[in-house]
């Protein structure tokens, strides 16, 4: 590995004293290691029983702001002026130091698009300072809820919150299906244990991978970083929610169109009939204990298949019709909020999730591979270092899911070239016409009777609400005169 990206010794990182929490919920089989926030600050709570608050007392004007307000504002500052007002008072110095802060100037500034060095931190890193030579003030008479937070979640360890899944939930397994098998469990998520391992990208590891491509830029969210830099970040990080790789160019870039294939038991993939119209549909995934995906369904109402291929993942999934507890969707599907990180959900609706009708959980190891059928809420976290690929299909028995979807939801449609396709469901029906007409038929009166049947649904609940408020319609009443009064 190139010495700019050496990686951080444990002498080099401020010693901490550890302490131990109680299990943050009975689900949580152990006790969970916390460090102390490298400022010593606490939490908000932990001031009712203190003298004074340097919150309160060192900022200024700005105390009768809440903390969120503040560092929004902050935001706007420039990495001179951060460090500037950092000097102005012990207040001023806890605020001017969140790491959101420095992450947003870094990933904003020309520096992440040259050679750097990984210094353990954002704020080092944008300084170019190794962590041995940074001085930082203790502040044990702070107290912020929006300081400590991020720091709390990122000492949250996701192996606790995978662990005694709960028989009911747990994700069926199968060595192998056979195609005829395939449209069976074709609706609920599975793990195939097999196919993954016949693959020659079955030997891969981020670190061969590092060896051979080190030097060549992957997508990590919001930034093309050289794989080896992204790797030594990777390994040397305390993010709430880590950079997480997720490379759409990557069979290009390692030349591994033969490294892989999807298992025979899912079929022919009728979204491929899109040609070079298709949105980007696979994806190579690197990251680090406690990254992942928050909660959310593919795009396109397309189906996905995840094989693991370095260390394991826990998801976490929900049938199309179940909301998972801790998200809100708009009326039109359009917009999804959930909680800011992984860690932050896990904490607080886990528990909560696992007695919720319809979830289902499972680990998948490596050499595994997990299919997300159509619709499924999934959120998806490392629980240890992990490389796998990803590719979102379309199975035979789907194509009316993504018609509908295609047809309906327009607004949500993603990944197209809207200059040169104005009308993605025209040209999926054009292009499946043309070569599974057949499956296509199927397909559309699948979706007819689907809208009937909604429809009719729809008239019932019209007549229903006609006779709760006053409107006549369809009565329930068994003659003589009925009444609410009787």
């Amino acid at each position: 590995m190139p010495s700019s990206t050496r990686p951080v010794e444990d002498s080099q990182l401020p010693p901490q004293k550890r302490v131990k929490f109680a299990p943050l919920h009975d689900d949580v089989s152990r006790a969970t290691e916390i460090q102390p926030h490298p400022l010593r600050i606490k939490p908000s709570g932990n001031a009712l029983g203190a003298t004074t608050n340097l919150r309160d007392t060192s900022t200024g004007l700005f105390c009768i702001f809440p903390d969120e307000l503040i560092l929004q504002v902050f935001g706007y500052l420039g990495s001179e002026d951060l460090v500037s007002l950092g000097k102005t008072s012990k207040g001023m110095y806890g605020f001017s130091r969140a790491e959101e802060l420095w992450k947003q100037l870094f990933i904003e500034s020309e520096l992440s698009k040259n050679p750097f060095t990984w210094q353990g931190t954002w704020r080092l890193t944008y300084l170019n300072r190794p962590a041995k030579y940074d001085s930082q003030i203790p502040l044990p008479n702070f107290y912020s809820d929006c300081l400590y937070r991020p720091w709390h979640m990122s000492q949250i360890t996701p192996g606790p919150y995978a662990s005694r899944i709960p028989v009911a939930n747990r994700i069926q397994r199968f060595d192998n299906l056979d195609p005829s098998e395939f449209p069976s469990y074709s609706s609920i998520p599975f793990i195939l244990t097999d196919p993954v391992k016949s693959w020659p990208a079955y030997k891969w590891t981020y670190q061969t991978l590092c060896s051979q491509f080190g030097s060549t830029p992957f997508r990590a969210e919001a930034v093309d970083w050289p794989l080896s830099i992204y790797i030594f970040y990777m390994l040397n990080q305390v993010d709430e929610s880590p950079l997480y790789l997720f490379d759409r160019n990557f069979v290009q870039k390692t030349n591994s169109e033969s490294a892989f294939q999807p298992p025979e038991c899912f079929g022919p993939d009728y979204f491929a009939v899109l040609g070079e119209q298709r949105p980007d549909h696979r994806w190579m995934i690197l990251g680090p204990s406690r990254s992942g995906s928050t909660f959310h369904k593919d795009p396109n109402a397309t189906s996905a298949w995840n094989a693991v291929l370095q260390g394991e993942k826990y998801w976490i999934m929900f049938p199309p019709t179940v909301t998972p507890p801790g998200v809100f969707v708009s009326d039109d599907q359009a917009e999804v909020t959930s909680p800011l990180s992984i860690a932050e959900w896990l904490v607080s609706f886990h528990s909560i999730a696992r007695k919720t009708p319809g979830c289902v959980e499972g680990i998948c190891k490596a050499g595994e591979i997990l299919y997300v059928p159509s619709g499924w809420w999934h959120l998806v976290v490392n629980t240890e270092d992990s490389l796998a690929l990803t590719q979102n299909f379309v199975p035979e028995d789907k194509v009316s899911n993504v018609l509908e979807f295609l047809d309906e939801q327009r607004v949500s449609v993603s990944g197209f070239d809207c200059d040169k396709v104005m009308d993605p469901y025209g040209l999926f029906v054009e292009r499946m016409g043309e070569q599974y007409p057949e499956v296509l038929e199927r397909a559309q009166e699948q979706l007819r009777e689907r809208r009937e049947k909604r429809e009719r649904k729809t008239k019932w609940e019209q007549l229903v609400e006609a006779k709760q408020t006053g409107g006549g319609g369809f009565s329930f009443g068994f003659g003589g005169g009925d009444s609410d009064s009787d």
